[in-house]
């Protein structure tokens, strides 16, 4: 099953949508936003099967879905907490800021929480009031959870997620080691990210999610040409079930929370951190690994950060070729 929210006041207006993202139909006669779909999910989402079951058979009214009408599937969530699962991607950057990597690391995730009272869109312009912050983007998968209790284990945490999609987590690199330095961080670095137009539930990604790992390339692309084609399944090291735990260790977690794996990253053939797809290797889900390797190879970076007029497009794609969130496609805008 797929979901998406149309814009449509604060929180959209929930849809299904059909397996192959051509067309949708209203669902607001089961709930009218996702997030009341969320609170209801015991209720509604036998009801929003049925409903795409019979969108996919083309047995009722449908319309024509566009991802421009798409709001980011939760326009804004009552949590949003992003952890870092591939350690390589951890390693790398902070070598870009000369600073060790503990042990723990390894065997604990990191995880910071954002904002999320308002998420872009993923069409959206990504607005950037100065260059000098050095924007980045960062490809990451994040999964939708129902009620997750404080103390949930890791099977707990796993069969709680209600659906699954890609994100943008959009960072500003420059402002993050002096945030960092505070030991109270992040907060301004880490601006309003966004997330695939369609949402999908575990089941219908079928073999592609495995064990709380969602296989299968990531591709990014920067101005058109590829920047990245990770596997999300490889070199993940905290599962998604380890992510919700950790994050329920303390507190419950209410319907409608968001968490995010971190930038989707893999180490090379050699254990090292990789070539550029040009070079044939799977590249990079964020422009902070490739001017860290540029640095390790050559003494200093040399791909700038994001500027105005700047594309970034991150989807993934199915053994058909066929696109199955569809795409954020953002533009960095001044100002």
């Amino acid at each position: 099953m797929k979901l998406a929210s149309l814009k449509w006041g604060r929180d959209g207006r929930l849809v299904v949508v059909s397996s192959d993202l051509a067309w949708c139909v209203e669902a607001t006669n089961i709930a009218p936003t996702l997030q009341a779909a969320l609170d209801d999910w015991e209720r509604c989402e036998p009801l929003l099967r049925g409903l795409g079951e019979s969108l996919d058979h083309g047995s009722i009214p449908r319309v024509r879905f566009h991802e421009h009408d798409a709001e980011s599937p939760l326009p804004r969530a009552y949590q949003w907490a992003d952890g870092s699962a591939y350690v390589n991607h951890v390693e790398l950057v902070r070598k870009a800021r000369g600073a060790e990597m503990p042990a723990s690391f390894w065997t604990e995730p990191l995880m910071y929480q954002g904002g999320s009272d308002g998420f872009l869109a993923p069409r959206d312009p990504i607005p950037l009031a100065d260059e000098a912050w050095g924007c980045d983007m960062e490809g990451e998968i994040a999964v939708i959870t129902g009620d997750v209790p404080q103390g949930a284990s890791r099977e707990e945490a796993l069969a709680a997620v209600r659906l699954v999609m890609l994100a943008n987590d959009v960072s500003l690199r420059n402002l993050i080691p002096d945030e960092l330095a505070k030991n109270f961080g992040f907060f301004q670095s880490k601006p309003a990210s966004s997330f695939s137009p369609v949402a999908v539930t575990p089941d219908s990604l079928g073999d592609a999610w495995v064990d709380g790992r969602l296989t299968g390339a990531l591709e990014v692309e920067l101005n058109g040409k590829p920047l990245g084609e990770a596997d999300a399944g490889v070199d993940m090291t905290f599962d998604f079930g380890t992510l919700i735990a950790h994050a329920a260790k303390t507190r419950a977690l209410g319907a409608g929370t968001i968490i995010g794996s971190g930038t989707v990253s893999n180490r090379g053939p050699d254990g090292g951190p990789g070539k550029s797809v040009s070079e044939g290797g799977v590249g990079y889900s964020c422009l902070a690994e490739l001017r860290t390797v540029e640095t390790l190879a050559g003494g200093a970076p040399k791909t700038p950060f994001l500027k105005a007029g700047d594309c970034v497009r991150i989807e993934m794609r199915d053994a058909r070729r066929h696109s199955i969130f569809g795409a954020i496609e953002q533009e960095v805008a001044a100002g």
